[in-house]
């Protein structure tokens, strides 16, 4: 045998077997085209809709949603700027308050020593002194 003989059966062989493998895809692709495509063509379809669908309502909603949660934020950003005033207020109340106790309190303790300082001085006379310093009331 020659070698041209040799290529050419292989080569033979060759086209035996793309010619069955053209069988199948073509069988193949009937059975796609047949039904399976369209219905699946179809399917995609139908569920694009529904996408389109659902986004346009979610747009819709997040429109509405977003500007009212948008003003709520305003509305709380509003109240936290007021609470933080009424806080420094109180906060300046309660200093002033503070620093008018313990001047209040320097106070008595300045007249109670100046009275021990004066019985200390008056017990000879067997007298007692009536208390002259102001009372305080607990709150």
């Amino acid at each position: 045998m020659s070698l041209a003989i040799v290529a050419n059966a292989l080569t033979m062989i060759f086209c035996m077997a793309v010619l069955v493998q053209s069988v199948r895809m073509m069988r193949s692709l009937r059975t796609v085209k047949d039904g399976a495509l369209t219905q699946v063509v179809e399917a995609l379809e139908k569920a694009t809709g529904q996408a389109r669908a659902v986004l346009s309502d979610m747009k819709a909603t997040l429109g509405t949603d977003c500007a009212q949660h948008a003003r709520l934020v305003e509305q709380a950003r509003e109240l936290r700027d007021e609470l933080q005033l009424m806080t420094g207020i109180a906060d300046a109340a309660c200093e002033r308050i503070v620093g008018a106790v313990s001047i209040a309190n320097a106070h008595r303790a300045a007249g109670a020593a100046e009275e021990e300082g004066a019985e200390g001085e008056g017990e000879g006379d067997g007298e007692e002194k009536a208390d002259t310093r102001p009372q305080v009331e607990a709150a």
